[in-house]
C-alpha cells in the first residue's frame, strides 16, 4: 500500500479528447509536499508517512512543531497529514513527491472538507419538495411539515432529517479518473469535481475498491528523481 498527496484545489477546467469530446476536470497542485516523519511498527506500533505541504509563518508554529520540524531539518508546514502504508511503502524524511504519483487512467479516491453552508432548511439539505403552493397553505412552503406520529409512541426519532447545520463536513469521494498530470508544474487532473472550496487542500490516494493498474511508481515517485532524469541523458 502507497502513501497519498495532499494537494491544493485550484478550480474546474474541461480537456478534450482526441476524438474531440470534452471531459470536466478538476485541477489540484501538488507543491513541495515532503515527508516530514515516518511511523514504523518497533517505535510507534503501527507504519505510516507523514506528509506536509504548504508554507507557515514560525510565528505561528507553536514550539514543540518546529522542533519537529528541526528534526527532520524542513521549514514549518502549512498541513500535515499521516497516510498509513505497508512496511515496503515507508520513505526517507525530506524527499519531495511528485504529481506523477498518479498516472493516466488510473481511479482515485480524494477526501475533502466540503463548502460549509451554515444553517439551511430542508429543500436545501435533504432536497425536500417542499409543502403545496395553495389550498390552505401560506407562509410555511418551504418547511418539512410535520415530523411526529400519533400518541403511540408520542416522540419525533433520532436522526429525522430537518433543517441544520449544513456542509462543513469531511467527505470522501471514490473511484475517480486520473485524466493527466503535469509533473513539471506539479497538477493532477481529475474527472468530474472534488468535495471542498478553491484554494483548499484535499487527500488524494489510490482507489480502495479498485486495483491499482500496472506501472504505479512504488512506493512513490519522488520528484528530485523526476527531475534528475532528462539531465543524465542530456549532453555532458
Amino acid at each position: 500500500m502507497r502513501t497519498g498527496l495532499i494537494a491544493q484545489k485550484l478550480g474546474m477546467t474541461r480537456l478534450f479528447t482526441d476524438e474531440g469530446s470534452h471531459v470536466p476536470v478538476t485541477v489540484l497542485k501538488v507543491d513541495n509536499c515532503q515527508v516530514v516523519a515516518v511511523r514504523t511498527d518497533e517505535k510507534d506500533g503501527y507504519t505510516a508517512v507523514q506528509l506536509g505541504v504548504g508554507k507557515a509563518k514560525v510565528k505561528n508554529v507553536s514550539q514543540p512543531m518546529r522542533g519537529h520540524f528541526a528534526k527532520a531539518k524542513l521549514e514549518p508546514k502549512r498541513k500535515l497529514v499521516e497516510f498509513r502504508v505497508t512496511k515496503d511503502g515507508l520513505l526517507e524524511v525530506g524527499v519531495e513527491l511528485s504529481a506523477e504519483h498518479f498516472v493516466a487512467g488510473q481511479f482515485v479516491d480524494v477526501v475533502g472538507t466540503t463548502k460549509g453552508r451554515g444553517f439551511s432548511g430542508v429543500m436545501r439539505r435533504h432536497n425536500f419538495g417542499g409543502l403545496r403552493a395553495t389550498h390552505g397553505v401560506s407562509i410555511s412552503h418551504r418547511s418539512h411539515g410535520s415530523t411526529g406520529q400519533r400518541q403511540d409512541p408520542g416522540k419525533v426519532f433520532k436522526n429525522k432529517k430537518m433543517a441544520g447545520h449544513y456542509g462543513d463536513a469531511r467527505v470522501t469521494t471514490q473511484n475517480l479518473r486520473v485524466i493527466a498530470t503535469d509533473g513539471e508544474r506539479g497538477l493532477i487532473m481529475i474527472e468530474g469535481a472534488v468535495p471542498g472550496a478553491e484554494g483548499g487542500y484535499v487527500l488524494v490516494k489510490d482507489a480502495a475498491k479498485r486495483k491499482p493498474p500496472k506501472g504505479l511508481p512504488f512506493p512513490a515517485a519522488l520528484r528530485a528523481a523526476a527531475a534528475a532524469a532528462p539531465a543524465e541523458g542530456g549532453p555532458s
